[in-house]
């Protein structure tokens, strides 16, 4: 088996090696959070390879509170947008943030943000002195994630081919895979691909809805492609998105539901997952006083830095009924001085996430079911307990739910007994380790690391001059045509047209044959 895994290794990595130079690529990375930190480990991976990498970085708007910047094996492009515009972004975005932690998010008020990203999209492309040092470097490919569709938009003008990363769940956008309604759930039906007939007819009319808030995010950035592209070359987003040579999908088969796939896009779930460190001796201390009991890791994402007094009082209420130690990730400096901290609890700034996850006396994690910390727990076998906050998060959990390695619990339904429930319900029983474990098994058993599937599909479509042999024709058709709609309209008046005819002939008959009886009795 080593041997055969090693040939196909080797048989994948091959046309990298065949290239006579490194090639030079351009990632774009302009939203912070976790989609910056993806961007920064593909160009990590890419440049390690021996290609040239180079990122556009947008300064001043991490999304991520006091994040700090590593030092880089690749060459970086900063570009800062004018400082009212970023004021207006970062207050846009606190108050997304606010509205979604009180449990108000709404879709206008995605679409809001969604505006405010259009709206630095037009900033960026004004920026003749960065556009043309772009242009004059003449890269060979362009990496962009789906979160903006700016880069998209910037690809465009270089006049360069890209691919893409789907950083979120399958579905968030329409790469125009196959989708047969009857077992791959429309994005946000929180359906799974086992659907019973009221399942199904959510899930078509699921699909309508969905259309129409795709047509509404990505008429967000109308204004900016009718100013910066000139009449009769503007691109449509939606025909955009499917030109792409490749879709690296952040996802893997251990979490996703089997669909159709076709053969440009490629799962590299796990990217961010890196090799395991022994913990630091501050948590392995903390750790040890609670014996064969293990302990929780909460962690909430990178982007929420505050949560309501009341919700941090039922969750630390919750905690003090485990016997568990909890290791949370939250600033002490925010804890309120009102809440007494539980005994088992410990809040850090920072704490070493998948070293801990791949701790031996790990029991649970609670987490608000971003993809990344997601796969991380998928690659070690560790049941969740999921609080989403908006975006994709409540879908991914939703995936973790039908595979059965953990549940999710609503925001406004977090009461420190409820919680207190759900976790000790993963804990005691056992089928959720059983299944986390089944799905870290699948996880780790592809014959190639996802760095190593990234690397050789670059290297396959660079060496090919880029992917046109894997992309359907499909994705060229208009829609009438894709789904046949002329063809059932031909076959329609055909099938009308001779039933037409066919009534005018047996008149014809009958007429005759009357008029002949009546002359005959004449």
């Amino acid at each position: 088996m080593a041997g055969q895994r090693a040939l196909l290794l080797a048989g994948f990595l091959l046309p990298g090696f065949l290239l006579s130079e490194a090639a030079k690529i351009l990632t774009l990375s302009l939203v912070g959070g976790s989609h910056h930190l993806l961007l920064d480990q593909v160009s990590q991976i890419l440049q390690d390879h021996g290609h040239n990498v180079t990122m556009l970085h947008q300064r001043g708007n991490s999304l991520i509170s006091d994040f700090k910047e590593k030092e880089k094996s690749y060459q970086v492009i900063s570009w800062l947008p004018p400082e009212d515009y970023n004021k207006g972004l970062k207050d846009n975005f606190d108050f997304f943030m606010e509205e979604a932690l009180g449990d108000r998010y709404t879709f206008g008020k995605f679409l809001s943000f969604m505006e405010q990203l259009g709206l630095q999209c037009s900033h960026f492309l004004r920026r003749k002195d960065i556009m043309d040092t772009l242009k004059n470097v003449n890269f060979d490919l362009v990496i962009v994630e789906n979160f903006d569709y700016c880069p998209f938009l910037v690809a465009e003008k270089l006049g360069k081919p890209f691919v893409s990363i789907l950083s979120s769940s399958f579905g968030a956008i329409d790469i125009g895979l196959p989708n047969p309604l009857s077992y791959v759930p429309v994005f946000h039906s929180f359906l799974s691909d086992h659907m019973d007939f009221w399942g199904r007819v959510k899930n078509f009319l699921m699909f309508f809805d969905f259309s129409i808030r795709q047509w509404q995010i990505q008429s967000t950035y109308d204004n900016t492609i009718k100013e910066h592209f000139p009449e009769g070359s503007r691109p449509v987003l939606c025909h955009l998105l499917k030109k792409a040579e490749l879709w690296f999908v952040n996802s893997d088969f251990a979490l996703e539901f089997a669909r159709p796939l076709l053969p440009n896009t490629v799962y590299v779930g796990g990217l961010m997952v890196r090799p395991v460190k022994a913990v630091p001796q501050e948590f392995e201390n903390f750790i040890n006083k609670f014996g064969d009991s293990g302990f929780i890791l909460v962690a909430l994402g990178s982007m929420v830095s505050n949560f309501q007094v009341d919700l941090l009082r039922e969750m630390n209420s919750a905690f003090a009924h485990l016997s568990q130690g909890v290791i949370w990730k939250y600033k002490p400096s925010h804890w309120p001085k009102d809440i007494r901290l539980s005994a088992n609890v410990k809040i850090v700034n920072w704490l070493p996430q998948n070293d801990l996850l791949a701790h031996p006396c790990i029991r649970l994690f609670v987490t608000h079911g971003g993809m990344n910390s997601i796969m991380e727990a998928i690659q070690h076998g560790v049941p969740m307990v999921g609080i989403p906050l908006f975006g994709d998060q409540p879908e991914n959990l939703n995936h973790v739910e039908a595979k059965k390695f953990g549940v999710s619990i609503q925001l406004k339904q977090i009461k420190a007994e409820t919680l207190t429930l759900k976790m000790k319900q993963i804990i005691e029983d056992k089928r959720y380790k059983s299944a986390a474990v089944a799905a870290s098994i699948i996880r780790r058993s592809h014959p190639l690391t996802p760095a190593q599937r990234l690397v050789g599909w670059i290297d396959h479509i660079l060496q090919t001059g880029g992917a046109a042999h894997l992309k359907a024709h499909g994705l060229q058709q208009p829609w009438h045509e894709q789904y046949l709609l002329d063809v059932f309209l031909f076959l329609l008046v055909v099938t009308l047209g001779t039933l037409w005819f066919c009534r005018k002939l047996l008149g014809m008959v009958v007429r005759w044959l009357c008029g002949a009886r009546k002359l005959k009795k004449a």
